[in-house]
C-alpha cells in the first residue's frame, strides 16, 4: 500500500511538470471518491453499462479494444474463444438495448460501420436481418437477447471474467520501479564482489608461478617420484566402479533339492528289501514242493555235459569219414 501510494506522488509531480491540469484534476477526484486502493471490475463494468445504455458505440469500442490489446492479449490461446464470445454477446446487448429505446438510427450506424467486419462471421449471419424486423422481442431468433435473465447473466459473466484476469495479471513496470532499483543495486554489488575475488585469485596464481623456478632446481630428484605418485593418486581417483570388469565365471548347475536325495534312497531301499521278501517266498515254495534246487541245478549240468560229449563224437565221426 505505501509503495503505491509513494508512485502516485511521483505521477503527480510527472503531472506538474509537464502541466498536464487537467488530468491532474480528473487524478485528485479518482483518488478521493475511491474507497479502497484495490482494482474492482465493476468500475469497468459501469463504463460498459453506461455506453450501452446510452448507445455511445465509439465508447463501448474504444473500452473493449483497450482491454484487448493490454489485457486479453496477454491471455493464453484457451482464452481466445471466451473473449470473442463476451464482445459478441456485448454488443448484441447493445443492438437490443438501442432496439427496446426506439433508437433505430442507432441500430442502423451499428451495421453501417461493422457490417464489413461481422459479415465473415456465421454467427452474425441471422442479426443482418434485425433492423427490419417488427416486433423483434418475439422473434424466435431475437426473443432470448430481450430477456432480463440473459442479459444478467452477460453483466455477471463479464464481471467474473474481468475479475481473474486481473487476478492473474503481473504488476505493471511503473509499480516494480523500487523493486527493480533494488534488484538492480544487488547485482552490481555481487558483480563487484566477484570482480575484487578474481582479482585476487589472479594475484595469487602469478605470485606462484614466480615461485616455481626456485623450488624446481631445489627439489629436482624428487620431482619424478613425485609426479608419478601424483598421476598414480589421480588415476585411481578417476577410476570408478563401472571401470572394473567382472570375472567371468560360469553358472552352477542344477540345484537338487536334499528332501529329493532321501526320497530316492528310500525308495531304493525299499525296492532291495521287496526283491529279499521274494526270495525267501520262492524258496519256501520250493521246500514244499519236494524239488531240490540244488539238484536241479545237477542235473541241468549232467544233461549239458551229455549232449557235449555225444556232439563230440559226432564231429570225430564226420572228420574221419571226410
Amino acid at each position: 500500500m505505501s509503495q503505491v501510494a509513494f508512485l502516485d506522488n511521483l505521477l503527480r509531480e510527472y503531472l506538474v511538470f509537464r502541466g498536464f491540469s487537467g488530468t491532474l484534476k480528473a487524478l485528485d477526484l479518482e483518488q478521493r471518491t475511491e474507497k479502497d486502493q484495490h482494482f474492482r471490475a465493476e468500475r469497468i463494468l459501469e463504463q460498459f453499462n453506461n455506453a450501452v445504455q446510452t448507445s455511445d458505440l465509439q465508447a463501448l469500442r474504444s473500452l473493449w479494444f483497450h482491454l484487448d490489446n493490454n489485457i486479453f492479449s496477454k491471455l493464453e490461446h484457451t482464452y481466445a474463444v471466451a473473449v470473442k464470445k463476451l464482445e459478441n454477446s456485448l454488443l448484441k446487448y447493445y443492438l437490443v438495448t438501442a432496439y427496446s429505446s426506439n433508437r433505430a438510427e442507432k441500430v442502423s450506424e451499428f451495421f453501417t460501420k461493422l457490417a464489413g467486419e461481422l459479415q465473415q462471421q456465421s454467427e452474425w449471419k441471422d442479426w443482418f436481418y434485425f433492423p427490419f424486423c417488427r416486433n423483434a422481442e418475439e422473434s424466435p431468433t431475437f426473443a432470448l437477447f430481450f430477456t432480463k435473465q440473459w442479459q444478467d447473466t452477460l453483466l455477471l459473466s463479464l464481471r467474473n471474467f474481468l475479475t481473474t484476469v486481473y487476478q492473474c495479471l503481473p504488476q505493471p513496470t511503473f509499480v516494480r520501479a523500487e523493486q527493480e532499483a533494488i534488484h538492480m543495486q544487488r547485482l552490481s554489488e555481487d558483480n563487484a564482489g566477484l570482480r575484487t575475488r578474481l582479482l585476487s585469485l589472479q594475484q595469487e596464481l602469478h605470485q606462484l608461478t614466480q615461485q616455481q623456478p626456485g623450488t624446481s632446481a631445489a627439489g629436482g630428484s624428487l620431482s619424478g617420484g613425485d609426479g608419478a605418485a601424483r598421476r598414480r593418486s589421480v588415476y585411481r581417483q578417476q577410476q570408478s566402479l563401472s571401470d572394473i570388469l567382472p570375472f567371468d565365471i560360469s553358472p552352477p548347475g542344477h540345484i537338487v533339492d536334499d528332501f529329493c536325495i532321501i526320497a530316492s534312497e528310500a525308495n531304493s531301499v525299499s525296492q532291495a528289501s521287496d526283491a529279499q521278501a521274494r526270495g525267501l517266498k520262492l524258496l519256501i515254495r520250493n521246500i514244499g514242493s519236494g524239488s531240490s534246487p540244488v539238484m536241479g541245478r545237477k542235473d541241468q549240468t549232467a544233461s549239458s555235459l551229455g549232449d557235449k560229449s555225444t556232439k563230440r563224437r559226432s564231429g570225430s565221426v564226420g572228420r574221419s569219414w571226410i
